[in-house]
């Protein structure tokens, strides 16, 4: 069985050490999770070290784990960045969790002129937890991080930074699959939302340094065109 994942502050804390698991992720390790002595448990503390351990001791709210293993792992690259348009019906929080389980470093949420949902004070918490859950899922070291609200020009902003820019449009020409993918630097990918990307939207992009593109020969839904397109990407990259 593969051993679960929780975040930690994990510090310097090396093999053969012990290190206690409390707060939040103690109470779910131990008492919902129900872990006991002798279970294999991970830690990670979402940028880059993960520690490989045996829980030594379980009581209620809390686990001492012996680390028998820490492993660093470098930063991805390229850094994928996702600026993902607001969607309604919870399907924007359903495109996080893909693209977290898919490899995306980060999530930038974008008011688009045609997004119907809204950024209020509850998107960047309930995107954050989301991320958390994928990344402890998908057995993740490093953990996407999440901003916003981001306006158009700050999404040009993006674009213009970045070692490429890509954006997905039903009308272009150019497949995706057939772009070059850096091997260093940022990629940012920008998904609109269901009712399309605006054309003075697509043109501050274009302009900015961004090519459009399309992933094939249907239309997907903002839910899912993000995590389809980081699959391109991360084969022409990170997956070879």
């Amino acid at each position: 069985m593969t051993a679960p994942v929780f975040f930690a502050t994990v510090g310097d804390t090396a093999a053969g050490d012990q290190i206690v698991l409390d707060g939040p992720e103690g109470h779910h390790a131990a008492d919902v999770r129900r872990l006991f002595a002798g279970e294999a448990i991970d830690l990670t503390d979402g940028a880059g070290v993960m520690l490989h351990g045996v829980v030594a001791e379980a009581r209620r709210g809390e686990l001492t784990v012996d680390v028998t293993e820490r492993v660093v792992q470098p930063a991805p690259t390229p850094w994928f960045t996702v600026v993902q348009a607001l969607a309604k019906g919870g399907r924007d929080e359903d495109a996080v969790e893909a693209m977290t389980e898919v490899g995306v470093d980060q999530v930038v949420g974008w008011t688009a002129s045609r997004s119907i949902a809204k950024w209020t004070d509850r998107t960047e918490p309930k995107w954050t937890a989301t991320v958390q859950a994928a990344a402890k899922q998908s057995r993740r070291a490093w953990w996407p991080t999440v901003a916003g609200p981001a306006s158009t020009a700050d999404v040009a902003g993006r674009c213009e930074a970045a070692s490429l820019a890509v954006v997905l449009h039903e009308a272009a020409a150019v497949p995706l699959a057939s772009l070059s993918v850096p091997s260093h630097g940022e990629v940012v990918l920008v998904v609109g939302p269901e009712g399309g990307i605006s054309d003075e939207e697509l043109a501050a992009f274009t302009a900015a340094g961004a090519a459009a593109v399309r992933l094939g020969q249907t239309v997907l839904r903002s839910s899912t065109a993000g995590v389809a397109a980081l699959s391109v990407l991360s084969a022409h990259s990170r997956w070879r």
